[in-house]
């Protein structure tokens, strides 16, 4: 009788083991299914992701614009100065500068100094040696800083990489279907942003210490469309890095902030 008792609990005890192993099997299960589950985006945050994506495209795009083309600042002569038919301005940016003739016929009267650029006439257009042989460029008995020019492109290259860095984050965050990669990505187009408004500053003052290293000849200077595409793009970068930032976010802080709200009323 004894014997049959000792059995009966042995074998009630295998049985319970048993159940018990398989019951955490399946909370284990439950839970790494719940941990992948989580870390996959779903469609709309994929979807809010693209048209962040687009955003900072927009800004890249008027990067590389801005980047590539001569037009930052627009140096003029009084038109009247070499009291001849024609007037020189020169038009620059980051690499090379372009000096224009024009015919002060084709100038609206009420211009004081030569220009727009967008006039016809001959142009010459040279790179500048500051990143070959070091030389500053001298435009109008002028003579430009190189140090403040070379900071400028500088800022402007660094921040078009981190451009890349942040568009292959977020290519990545898409085809791989993981949203950690948000946060490096808006810390990229954040710092790009920040970089590529300070390059613009960065030339201004290379503009005004062009324009203090000589007074004998009167210019007439304004930033030109260059600078309004690469002021744009910084601003449209900082836009979509704090979107990035908003979405790698493990809550939605518009809602949290009208929940708290709602329960303060």
């Amino acid at each position: 009788m004894w014997s049959n008792f000792f059995m009966q609990q042995e074998e009630d005890a295998r049985m319970g083991g048993h159940v018990g192993t398989g019951a955490g099997a399946g909370g284990g299960g439950g839970r790494s299914k719940n941990r992948a589950r989580s870390s996959h985006m779903s469609e709309s945050q994929e979807g809010k992701i693209k048209m962040a994506f687009f955003v900072a495209i927009v800004g890249v795009t008027l990067t590389v614009l801005g980047l590539g083309t001569e037009f930052w600042v627009e140096l003029a002569q009084p038109k009247h100065f070499q009291n001849s038919q024609s007037c020189q301005m020169v038009h620059y940016g980051l690499w090379k500068a372009c000096t224009r003739t024009l015919w002060v016929s084709d100038i609206d009267p009420e211009r004081e100094s030569c220009g727009p650029a967008e006039l016809p006439g001959e142009s010459n257009c040279t790179y500048f040696k500051f990143y070959t042989s070091g030389e500053n460029a001298v435009i109008f008995k002028k003579t430009t800083d190189k140090n403040l020019s070379l900071a400028s492109a500088m800022l402007a290259l660094f921040s078009l990489f981190l451009m890349v860095m942040g568009s292959v984050c977020i290519i990545m965050s898409l085809t791989k279907n993981v949203p950690f990669l948000l946060k490096p990505a808006s810390v990229c187009f954040l710092i790009s942003g920040i970089l590529i408004l300070l390059s613009i500053i960065v030339f201004h003052q290379s503009v005004l210490a062009l324009l203090a290293s000589d007074h004998s000849v009167p210019l007439h200077y304004e930033l030109s469309w260059s600078v309004a595409c690469v002021g744009s793009a910084g601003a449209i970068l900082l836009v979509g890095g704090i979107l990035f930032l908003l979405l790698s976010l493990p809550f939605n802080p518009f809602k949290k902030c009208i929940m708290h709200q709602n329960s303060s009323a």
